[in-house]
């Protein structure tokens, strides 16, 4: 069986199997890969459309996302761009009929780590989940953090503060100042945060992005000096120092 730790408590370690999502519309092809993958140790689910699969990506703790190009719905392509901003360290294998260099590049540059061609050897996909298990286990251990001035943000452990002061803050302000931190120095619009932190089209009669970005003065700049989220009019939000 292949398990990750997922915490401690009253000195008990509680394990879990690691969990692969399948997002592949041929069934036969999808049940291969999911029994294979069983057989290895690992706990799989399978979505059998693109909508369905990007909803389970995002929303359900997973280890590994497979995910095939061509979907009824939603594309491979689409879903892939949309769990890469989503979970910037989820291993993506991509599965495609397309043979071509430019469907490789694309899939790559869209931000998946690996791509099989079918008809492929389960053997081989196993032995590929394998390494990107490993690798990601490894990178677990490291702790991401995003930083400007004083202002601090363990993405990994979901924590703020400036000058060692603890800020608290909801989900959607973590993500709303992840995405600006991210983006640090640059202008991003209202349309850009609508959809990015939100997921929403941008709605021209409403004020969410203007409400959650008073929030966040409020809570990291109104009692700290510099100040580090600023208004560009008619342009967008842009995190900085000056």
């Amino acid at each position: 069986m292949v398990i990750r730790t997922v915490g401690v408590h009253n000195s008990i370690t509680y394990l879990v199997m690691r969990s692969i999502l399948i997002v592949e519309d041929d069934r036969r092809i999808a049940q291969n890969i999911s029994q294979s993958l069983r057989a290895e140790g690992y706990a799989t689910e399978v979505a059998y459309e693109g909508y369905a699969g990007r909803r389970l990506a995002v929303q359900q703790s997973i280890d590994l996302l497979i995910l095939d190009i061509n979907l009824p719905g939603l594309n491979g392509y689409e879903i892939c761009r949309s769990v890469r901003f989503e979970k910037p360290d989820l291993p993506i294998i991509m599965l495609t009929a397309l043979g071509e260099i430019e469907d490789k590049l694309e899939g790559l540059e869209l931000g998946a780590d690996d791509y099989l061609v079918k008809p492929f050897d389960l053997r081989e996909l196993s032995a590929r989940v394998g390494v990107w298990m490993r690798r990601s286990s490894q990178q677990a251990t490291r702790e991401e953090v995003l930083q400007v001035a004083d202002l601090v943000v363990n993405v990994s452990a979901k924590t703020v503060s400036r000058r060692n002061v603890p800020i608290d803050l909801t989900a959607r302000e973590f993500m709303l100042l992840e995405y600006l931190l991210r983006n640090r120095g640059r202008v991003i619009s209202k349309i850009d945060l609508s959809e990015q932190v939100w997921g929403l089209n941008f709605d021209s009669g409403t004020n969410v992005v203007e409400v959650y970005i008073n929030y966040l003065r409020r809570k990291i700049d109104r009692d700290f000096t510099p100040k580090l989220i600023h208004t560009r009019p008619g342009l967008g939000y842009v995190i900085r120092e000056s």
